[in-house]
């Protein structure tokens, strides 16, 4: 744990965790599967990207939202933080440009949707690069009785079969029981 206090207080200025949250980032640290439910505010971003920069590789992160992709990826920059999206925003050529990086093993945090990540395409690139692990976030909208029911995070299994080995985190501020 030494290591991520030493890492969010360089990239992030924190100088303390937040409860559960270094039980979150050992899980990632340890290579076992975990989900974490924290409320809003309690720092669920941090939990999987400042763990991201202990790894070897791309963690790809999952989001339903394009603007909340591109508002953690800006400020992962901004904080020196190798980080992109992947969306249907992009024209051919940015695409092209950022396959390039990440085949090259230069981008540490990667923001997909849900629809992205289970792309024929996209799978073939994952196949290609050193994938850590995915952290799934908002997956409360797995949840086909939420208002923000999303039916491609109901598909994300398949990234597990695809990729067995591979580690998956989750990560949302509302999750019932069930």
């Amino acid at each position: 744990m030494q290591k991520i206090l030493e890492l969010i207080k360089k990239y992030w200025g924190y100088h303390f965790l937040r409860p559960l949250q270094a039980e979150a980032m050992q899980a990632v640290l340890d290579k076992t599967d975990s989900l974490v439910v924290l409320p809003t505010g309690a720092g669920k971003s941090l939990c999987y990207q400042a763990p991201a920069l202990l790894q070897e590789g791309t963690t790809v992160v999952i989001s339903p939202l394009i603007a909340l992709m591109k508002d953690q990826v800006d400020n992962l920059r901004q904080n020196g933080i190798s980080a992109a999206q992947l969306d249907s925003t992009m024209n051919l050529e940015d695409k092209s440009e950022l396959q390039f990086k990440l085949l090259d093993g230069g981008i540490t945090l990667l923001f997909v949707s849900p629809e992205r990540a289970l792309m024929p395409e996209f799978i073939s690139l994952l196949k290609q690069i050193q994938l850590n692990s995915i952290a799934i976030d908002e997956a409360h909208c797995v949840s086909q009785w939420g208002h923000d029911f999303c039916f491609f995070f109901c598909s994300l299994g398949k990234l597990k079969t695809l990729f067995g080995d591979i580690l998956v985190h989750v990560y949302t501020a509302t999750a019932s029981e069930r």
